[in-house]
């Protein structure tokens, strides 16, 4: 994708069906961590764009860091104060780690749909079998729809849940 939000939709979508079980926070930082990776090389005009982390290797690298970085910073607000945006001490272990994993790979599968830099199985295979499956704008479409979709269905999770608490 071209700006790592549109990564989101999946997961917003993702976490609306799941939310006991998905964490949308580690879905998505396991998308901008990917990135980071694509800014570096766009940057220092380094190629391919999509390199390591764009691999289902490194993609799985990704889930590790992501999930070492939560409990990092749970560790560390235990001893230090750190805000709970969004609630975040509260997820488990569990939940951070499918929430990075849908994250990090849906994101090598979305990416190889349109970037022909993408090796994903590398280094046991140079082929992307996913490039151009479906055209630019019906994955970007896709994407935003699942946002959408996602954020309607936490939204009428939320207003039930306190429908249900009020009454």
């Amino acid at each position: 994708m071209p700006f790592t939000p549109f990564h989101f939709g999946a997961g917003a979508a993702l976490h609306a069906v799941a939310p006991r079980h998905v964490s949308f926070l580690s879905f998505c930082a396991a998308n901008v961590l990917i990135d980071v990776e694509s800014l570096y090389n766009l940057v220092n005009q380094r190629h391919p764009v999509h390199a390591f982390f764009h691999t289902y290797i490194g993609a799985t690298l990704v889930i590790a860091a992501v999930m070492v970085l939560f409990m990092g910073s749970r560790w560390f607000a235990t001893r230090f104060w750190l805000p709970n945006l969004l609630g975040w001490r509260e997820l488990s272990l569990v939940q951070v780690a499918i929430g990075a994993a849908l994250g990090a790979y849906s994101h090598i599968v979305l990416d190889s749909v349109m970037h022909s830099d993408i090796r994903p199985l590398a280094p046991f295979a140079s082929s992307n079998g996913l490039l151009g499956v479906v055209s630019l704008g019906t994955l970007h479409i896709t994407c935003l729809v699942a946002g959408a979709l996602g954020l309607i269905g936490v939204a009428v999770r939320r207003l039930v849940a306190h429908e249900q608490n009020a009454g």
